[in-house]
């Protein structure tokens, strides 16, 4: 009889142990993809915020380089490409067009002293 109790006490915990094990390695992997989540939520909020600021930085440079028309209109394209996105692969690959048409937005700056020593582009230029 006191071996029969002994085993089932031995059984109890071993599936106690078990449902135990299972109950953290659930709340592990939820815990994770809140985490996941939230970090995809931030990096979605800096990256709309960037692509906000886009037009003030494309009204800016407007002044200085009236004839660059084609690379405003391209960042401009770029910008509603990236806030439509709603894949984190449309994501990336939005931000990637985003990146290279304000690399040639910076390389048009460039080539306008004046326009590199505003100041409201430089800030611009530093958030972006």
């Amino acid at each position: 009889m006191l071996l029969e109790t002994t085993g089932f006490a031995i059984a109890a915990l071993i599936v106690a142990a078990a449902a135990l094990y299972v109950v953290l390695c659930y709340n592990g992997l939820v815990r994770a993809r809140n985490m996941l989540q939230e970090g995809w939520s931030g990096i979605d909020v800096q990256l709309r915020r960037r692509a906000d600021l886009v037009p003030n930085l494309i009204e800016t440079v407007k002044g200085y380089a009236a004839h660059e028309r084609g690379i405003f209109e391209d960042l401009a394209d770029k910008r509603a490409q990236s806030l439509a996105a709603n894949t984190v692969g449309g994501q990336i690959a939005a931000e990637q067009a985003i990146q290279g048409a304000l690399g040639r937005l910076f390389a048009v700056a460039e080539a306008y002293p004046e326009l590199k020593a505003d100041a409201n582009f430089r800030q611009l230029a530093e958030r972006a």
